[in-house]
């Protein structure tokens, strides 16, 4: 039988991946998306104490966390529509250029890390065409494609 505890898993690791992808991510769309799990699993666990404790407060809380959530994706299309328009990219650095006028931008103090390329570890890779099954051979201990 699947109890409190197995919802309650459920929703703290929904929250943990889009807290994780919040933090992670400079895209505006993955961190909506990010944010949207979030709420998401703490819906999952409104309804699973509601459905605990025999009460519909906790479905009430879901259904306005999802009437929130709407109303939030219909006003960050057209903010992330705006910041595209700008500047042709969906970077949140670039979130500065839809301010005010008179107010300041702020700049960070740290550049970005350039991004590192690891060609060793894709080195020899080579994957099957789809549909095809690597066979393996016993004797040598290895998956030929």
């Amino acid at each position: 039988m699947i109890g409190l505890w197995h919802f309650l898993a459920v929703g703290a690791v929904l929250f943990g991946l889009g807290l994780t992808g919040l933090l992670t991510r400079r895209n505006l769309i993955t961190m909506f998306l990010c944010a949207e799990l979030m709420v998401q699993g703490v819906a999952l666990n409104f309804a699973a104490f509601g459905r605990l404790h025999g009460q519909l407060e906790g479905q009430l809380f879901v259904i306005f966390l999802v009437a929130v959530a709407a109303a939030e994706a219909a006003i960050a299309l057209g903010l992330f529509l705006t910041v595209y328009r700008q500047a042709r990219s969906l970077d949140v650095s670039l979130w500065q250029q839809v301010r005010e006028d008179g107010v300041e931008a702020t700049v960070d103090t740290e550049p970005l890390p350039a991004e590192r390329s690891r060609p060793d570890l894709l080195e020899g890779v080579q994957l099957p065409p789809a549909g095809r099954r690597p066979r393996f051979q016993p004797e040598e201990g290895v998956i030929r494609v």
